[in-house]
């Protein structure tokens, strides 16, 4: 059980008998008269030569409290909102580096503009901040799957994830299946507490073998996941709802046609440019808003600069006050 309020290092409380010190007497308290019965009681030196032991005694209790680190506990607060639970899979082969060209323009003209990474990385990170209740993991992707985070709430780490993917190239040959099986393992184990979906944003497709059509159809049933596609389709690639032969020539389509034949929600979005990717973002953002029920964790909150403030301010009026009697004897 998680203890509301605890210390990081409580052997250092063993020293807090020390701040009684200054509430001893000392034989230099002791006036060198014989009689003083006949002086008025001096109520405010009293008063005084208490509250100065007093901000004493507090300021070093202050000092080793704020030393034991005391602090509000890590605990979980079950959370309520709208949204979903998110897996991004961002395709990071070398395909992606390449610039985007749009339909009826010579690829080999095309030598300068945004790629489609800088585009997916973009319209990525201003998808996360625009969804302030959804639970987000995230993962690339080439020859193999490449977990980048595990779910959280945490934006700022997501966001920081997605940024770099900006370093390096990727790898030429892509691995779809291994990809979108490693994104379903994600989910695997965890509570369903609303919507959840796989974002996927690629500009190829891939011939599945029935081994790994079946694995992914299961894993997606049995976790309840939707399946979201953002198709970069640039320059000569083909479009996702063309006539094909079914022999496979075409692996867009082959994948296409493989991912409509799920049981579980499928949603295919072509992209030719940043606008219609733009675009896909945002169907998916209107599409993936329900109830979502989330446990947040909270972070430990650390209370030790209170303690020490409070010793910084009684030792700055015990400062004040020995000034202040400088100040009387001269």
């Amino acid at each position: 059980m998680t203890l509301p309020f605890d210390f990081v290092h409580p052997w250092v409380l063993a020293l807090l008998p020390l701040a009684l010190l200054p509430l001893a007497r000392r034989r230099g308290d002791a006036l060198p008269f014989p009689s003083v019965a006949w002086l008025p009681p001096d109520r405010i030196g009293r008063a005084a030569g208490l509250l100065w032991r007093g901000l004493a005694a507090i300021a070093m209790a202050g000092i080793i409290v704020g030393l034991a680190s005391p602090g509000r506990a890590e605990t979980q607060v079950a959370r309520t909102g709208h949204g979903a639970e998110i897996l991004l899979l961002l395709d990071r082969s070398g395909s992606m580096n390449s610039v985007i060209v749009a339909k009826g323009e010579q690829a080999a003209l095309r030598t300068q503009g945004d790629t489609k990474s800088d585009v997916a990385r973009e319209l990525l990170t201003r998808f996360v901040e625009q969804r302030p209740d959804d639970r987000f993991a995230f993962m690339m992707f080439s020859t193999g799957p490449l977990r980048v985070l595990p779910f959280t709430e945490r934006k700022q780490a997501i966001q920081a994830g997605i940024a770099a993917t900006r370093i390096g190239r990727g790898l030429m040959n892509t691995d779809i299946g291994r990809a979108v099986l490693a994104a379903i393992a994600e989910f695997d184990g965890r509570p369903y507490s609303g919507s959840r979906i796989i974002l996927m944003v690629s500009d190829g497709g891939a011939q599945l073998d029935p081994g790994t059509r079946k694995r992914i159809e299961a894993g997606l049933a049995r976790n309840r996941i939707a399946l979201y596609w953002i198709y970069l389709r640039t320059g000569t690639s083909p479009s996702l709802h063309a006539d094909a032969p079914d022999d496979g020539a075409a692996q867009e389509i082959a994948l296409h046609r493989f991912f409509q034949t799920l049981a579980t929600p499928y949603r295919a979005y072509e992209a030719e440019d940043a606008s219609a990717m733009a675009a896909a973002i945002a169907e998916v953002g209107r599409q993936q808003n329900l109830p979502l029920s989330f446990m947040e964790r909270v972070p430990r909150k650390d209370g030790s600069p209170y303690a020490f403030g409070a010793a910084l301010a009684c030792c700055a009026l015990l400062l004040g006050y020995r000034f202040l009697q400088l100040r009387s004897w001269t």
